[in-house]
């Protein structure tokens, strides 16, 4: 089930990189951006132009995906079946609003939606956490850090 957090992180963070295995076998990862969490067994980004990963998907529906709160050092790795909707079917129709909704005119582009029915969800964390540091201790780290990285 995806959890109130793990919605939370795609949401704040909706940059996800899927992982997908190629036709002879090789793990492939490609970072996807319009990811949306459609109810809690279901997450689905907008397909623009990921042709490996369609054809990998099609040949193997099935993919994992990691989230990451950059600030807080937290994220999520989803994982389950896949499935593609093209642009031109009635679900596509019904479902695509909710991508124009968010991306506004950037949801024209997308060619087909990809749903993965997730049956794994797992929260991740840095090891500075193991070791007692709080989330507050954290952001304002990493506050600093992109700050100094990007004046």
């Amino acid at each position: 089930m995806i959890t109130a957090e793990a919605e939370r992180i795609i949401r704040d963070f909706p940059l996800g990189i899927i992982a997908t295995v190629t036709s002879d076998g090789r793990p492939a990862a490609s970072p996807k951006g319009t990811f949306l969490v459609l109810d809690d067994m279901t997450l689905a980004y907008g397909d623009f132009r990921s042709p490996g990963t369609r054809r990998n998907l099609q040949k193997t529906a099935h993919a994992e995906v990691v989230f990451v709160d950059p600030f807080r050092r937290k994220g999520v790795r989803l994982a389950g079946s896949t499935e593609i909707i093209e642009a031109e079917s009635g679900r596509f129709e019904e479902l695509h609003p909710r991508w124009v909704e968010t991306w506004g005119d950037l949801a024209k582009r997308v060619r087909a939606l990809v749903l993965i029915h997730v049956d794994r969800v797992l929260p991740l964390t840095t090891p500075p956490y193991d070791d007692g540091a709080t989330e507050d201790e954290m952001i304002a780290l990493y506050k600093t850090k992109y700050a100094e990285l990007y004046p």
